[in-house]
């Protein structure tokens, strides 16, 4: 069992993988960044309470997706009660999603297959919780017009992700999980509408942000060097 000492928490440039952890997302300004100011330090509680336990990373993945999926489905009911619970348990995910990457950092036990099991893991639950949200917003109210505003905002976000990691070989950028903050703050914005019975304004949010990303993408591809 490792000392105190051996721990992140007593060494500043591991701080439970909070340091590791800073991708630069394109989509959230610097200050508006959720993970940072939010998800990663209370993410680093629930990371401090499993280092020394057998929990590994990749578990606090499965977890997370369990709660995304847990989520969408109450969505999917169309319950005003159900709209708080599918939101918290979509933020919660959020949060456990952070922790699973800092934890394998804390622990020099990062991998390739973890990465992408994240990553695989994240675009399922964000399907499954817009799907959710727009088919429970359209059993709450009826409004056929909310669902196919719901699911075009939804294949926008997915276009524009898809834009995003297509074009990061072109642009000479690497890395993986940039498009951190952008997720962070769709699972946080499904909590407050969810929260607040007005997850028809997340609908109308969802499609007026992905129509903005997807012109600036198309801009800033167009307007960059052309390559022979």
């Amino acid at each position: 069992m490792p000392s105190d000492k051996s721990l992140p928490a007593s060494r500043p440039e591991f701080d439970y993988g909070l340091a590791s952890g800073k991708a630069e997302s394109r989509f959230v300004p610097r200050f508006l960044q959720i993970n940072k100011y939010l998800n990663r330090p209370v993410a680093s509680l629930l990371v401090r309470a499993v280092f020394r336990t057998r929990v590994t990373a990749n578990q606090l993945t499965w977890m997370s997706f369990l709660m995304g999926l847990g989520g969408a489905y109450c969505l999917f009911q169309g319950k005003t009660w159900l709209f708080l619970v599918g939101g918290g348990l979509a933020q919660l995910s959020s949060i456990v999603d952070c922790a699973d990457g800092m934890l394998a950092r804390a622990r020099r036990q990062e991998s390739r297959f973890g990465a992408y099991l994240d990553l695989v893991f994240d675009r399922v639950t964000e399907f499954f919780l817009l799907a959710g949200t727009a088919y429970g917003v359209y059993r709450a109210t009826g409004r056929m017009g909310l669902l196919i505003l719901g699911l075009v905002g939804g294949g926008l976000y997915f276009l524009d992700l898809t834009l995003y990691y297509l074009l990061k070989p072109y642009f000479g950028e690497t890395g993986l999980g940039e498009s951190a903050e952008s997720r962070s703050w769709l699972m946080f914005l499904i909590f407050v509408f969810g929260a607040a019975n007005r997850l028809d304004w997340g609908i109308y949010l969802l499609f007026g942000a992905s129509t903005m990303i997807l012109g600036g993408s198309l801009v800033r591809f167009f307007r960059a060097p052309k390559e022979g």
